[in-house]
């Protein structure tokens, strides 16, 4: 087996590869040897055909497996040999069209190789973490957005008109060219106007009714409704109209407390304050993470394998043109041709992603099965109903599990050059904060 170089420019690279007839031949003959003892054929016992038979039989279907096997050996021991790390997967192709048994192979490999990646001093990177302590206006602030969240109804004063929001209290009865029809009455029913609980287009027709009136609503079931029978039918529905009541926020004492599971008020507020300053710290990383990469991008320069930047500034590209877009759902568009700000993005990114994955690969930092399996959940409660046949899907589909694990694998490198770097504890307010969140989404 024989690798020659073709191509050494910047970090392209290209070797012949050739095999000789008689390296397949010995290949052929070892498989045919391994199977031998397995092999059952008419006028022979079980491990007893001749090698010369088994290689007529066998031996052209075998080729094909020997070459593979051969091809990929030869390109492992130079990735081996060399220390060459392909950017993505090498172009492999065959020399000649007419190949024919007893000919040599050779074969043409192309790739472009990851560059040397410097290793920055980490312990050198300086940071600040900005801190942000819950106030006593943000707990209150944030109970009462809990109290609002708890629906109570008081009856508003006689002779009020039911307004979007508020609850009617109904009785009602259903008909279809004026019977009534099975499942379509009720009593005492309380219904929330603006709810969309409802066949579309009867809450609509209880607003600005009164407490003691009474009113045929006239509507159209959908045609996708669940009952059969109902399906796209026009029908009444005589309602009642028995009280009418606006929301009241609940108040904020131990009894809205226990509702969401504490104690009394003061475990809840500590609860909110938890809460409120996990929500603080999540955004102070996302500004210090940022701070981060502008550093690293910063201190470390080194060649990108043009395929990666061509690749990463056509997806961005792509991704803010749908994003300007927003109408359009298919890709059957026409091509969408990266500009120079894209391809500055690209170049970063690409030189990040680099870097941030060396610094991992030397750390030795791993995901674990237990993370992969969380991520895999989360992604799976998005789709309601659906999760069994997303999570088939997933298990199938290396790419997409790619991506679920590379913004894993990233948070834990960047933790890690947290622990290593030099971190300054600065104390701000919320509104410090949201400006600084605020500029991280102008520059992304």
């Amino acid at each position: 087996m024989q690798v020659t170089e073709t191509l050494n420019d910047g970090l392209k690279r290209g070797y012949t590869i050739t095999v000789t007839a008689g390296e397949l031949d010995e290949k052929v003959n070892e498989k045919l040897a391994e199977a031998q003892p397995q092999v059952e054929l008419k006028g022979f016992r079980k491990g007893k055909v001749p090698m010369a038979l088994l290689k007529k039989q066998f031996g052209q279907r075998l080729m094909g497996e020997a070459m593979q096997e051969a091809i990929d050996g030869a390109m492992g021991e130079h990735f081996e040999k060399t220390g060459d790390r392909p950017a993505m997967q090498p172009d492999v192709r065959m020399v000649g069209e007419d190949w024919k048994e007893g000919d040599d192979v050779v074969v043409e490999m192309t790739y472009e190789a990851l560059p040397e990646i410097p290793e920055p001093d980490l312990k050198a990177i300086k940071l600040e973490k900005l801190i942000v302590k819950a106030a006593d206006a943000d707990i209150d602030e944030a109970l009462g957005k809990l109290a609002e969240s708890v629906q109570n109804f008081e009856s508003r004063r006689k002779g009020s008109k039911a307004k979007e929001g508020d609850q009617v209290v109904i009785d009602f009865v259903g008909k279809l060219d004026g019977e009534p029809f099975e499942g379509g009455a009720a009593e005492d029913y309380p219904l929330v106007l603006g709810s969309e609980s409802f066949i579309p287009g009867f809450e609509d027709q209880l607003v600005g009714v009164k407490a003691g009136e009474e009113k045929t609503v006239e509507v159209t079931f959908p045609e996708e409704y669940g009952a059969e029978n109902l399906k796209g039918k026009a029908a009444t529905f005589d309602v009642t109209v028995k009280d009418i009541k606006e929301p009241k926020p609940a108040e904020i004492d131990d009894e809205l407390a226990k509702q969401f599971g504490a104690e009394d008020l003061a475990a809840l507020k500590a609860q909110v304050a938890e809460r409120l300053e996990a929500e603080f710290g999540g955004a102070a990383r996302a500004v210090m993470k940022r701070a981060l990469l502008d550093a690293l991008d910063e201190a470390v320069k080194f060649d990108l394998p043009p395929s990666l930047v061509e690749a990463e500034a056509k997806q961005i590209a792509h991704q803010l043109w749908h994003e300007e877009h927003p109408e359009v759902h298919g890709h059957d568009h026409g091509a969408i041709e990266p500009t120079e700000e894209h391809n500055t993005l690209a170049e970063r990114r690409v030189r990040l992603g680099l870097l941030l994955a060396e610094i991992g690969r030397k750390a030795e930092i791993e995901i674990t099965d237990a993370e992969m399996t969380r991520a895999v959940m989360a992604q799976a409660r998005q789709y309601p109903g659906q999760e069994q046949q997303f999570l088939d899907f997933i298990r199938q589909n290396q790419a997409m599990l790619q991506q679920l694990r590379a913004p894993i694998f990233e948070d834990k490198v960047v933790d890690h050059i947290f622990d290593l770097a030099e971190l300054t504890d600065k104390e701000v307010t919320k509104d410090d904060l949201q400006k600084a969140v605020d500029e991280l989404e102008d520059d992304a």
